[in-house]
C-alpha cells in the first residue's frame, strides 16, 4: 500500500479500485485469465465490457443480477488483469483490457507462420513471406520496396485497428520478428500502416484479419 494511504475495511461487495490499464507485468498468467473467464457469469461481464466501458449499475441491469454479484465478478476479472476501473466512487466505470488477452494468446498460442492465412492473398506474396521468414522470425528487412511492403503488411496484422499502443508494446511485438525494431517501426509509419503521436501508435493501414 502506498505511504500515507489508510487501509479501508473490506465491504461485502468487492469493487476494484480506480486506475489506468495495468502494466504488462500486472496481467495474470494465461492460466489465471482462462480460469477467470471459464465461469459463464464472468464471461458475460467481459462480453459486455468488450462493447465499451460501463458502470456497475449498467452491468447489473444488463445482466439481471445484483450489484453485489456483479461486483464479485468484476473483482475476479480485475484480479486477473482482464478488467480495469477508472474514476472514483459512483462514477467509476469498468473496461476490458485487451492487452491482457493478447498477451495470454501470444504465450500459449503456436507461432504463426507467414502464408496465405496470415496476410498473403496472392501466390507471389506468399512466396515473399516464406522466403523472408524462418521459424517465425524475419531473416532480414527486404531492401526492395515491393518486397518490404509485403513484409510490412504481414507485420501490421500484429496490431488491431482501434487500439492505441505505447511504444514499448510496439517494440515487444516487432522484436518477436526482428531485432531492429526502430527500422521496422519507421517503415510501418512511413508506409502508412501505423500512425504515431505522443508516443502512441495505432493501425491506419493494411488488411484486417476476419
Amino acid at each position: 500500500m502506498p505511504p500515507g494511504v489508510a487501509p479501508t475495511s473490506r465491504s461485502s461487495t468487492p469493487s476494484p479500485g480506480p486506475g489506468t490499464s495495468p502494466d504488462p507485468g500486472e496481467f495474470g498468467t494465461p492460466e489465471e485469465i482462462l480460469r477467470a473467464l471459464a465461469d459463464p457469469a464472468r464471461l458475460a461481464v467481459a462480453g459486455l465490457l468488450a462493447t465499451g466501458p460501463k458502470r456497475l449499475e449498467e452491468l447489473a441491469a444488463a445482466l439481471g443480477a445484483s450489484a453485489q454479484q456483479v461486483g464479485r465478478r468484476l473483482g475476479r476479472l480485475t484480479g486477473a488483469g482482464i478488467v480495469a476501473a477508472d474514476g472514483p466512487g459512483a462514477g467509476r466505470t469498468y473496461r476490458l483490457v485487451p492487452e491482457a488477452l493478447r498477451g495470454a494468446a501470444r504465450e500459449v498460442g503456436p507461432p504463426r507462420d507467414p502464408g496465405l492465412a496470415l496476410g498473403a492473398v496472392f501466390e507471389d506474396e506468399e512466396g515473399v513471406l516464406r522466403n523472408y521468414f524462418r521459424g517465425g522470425r524475419l531473416r532480414e528487412i527486404p531492401a526492395r520496396r515491393s518486397k518490404r511492403l509485403v513484409v510490412l503488411e504481414r507485420l501490421a496484422l500484429e496490431f488491431e485497428p482501434g487500439i492505441r499502443y505505447p511504444e514499448r508494446e510496439v517494440n515487444a511485438a516487432l522484436r518477436r520478428f526482428h531485432d531492429d525494431v526502430a527500422a521496422l517501426r519507421r517503415y510501418l509509419v512511413d508506409e502508412g500502416y501505423l500512425s504515431r503521436e505522443g508516443g502512441r501508435y495505432w493501425r491506419t493501414g493494411g488488411r484486417v484479419e476476419t
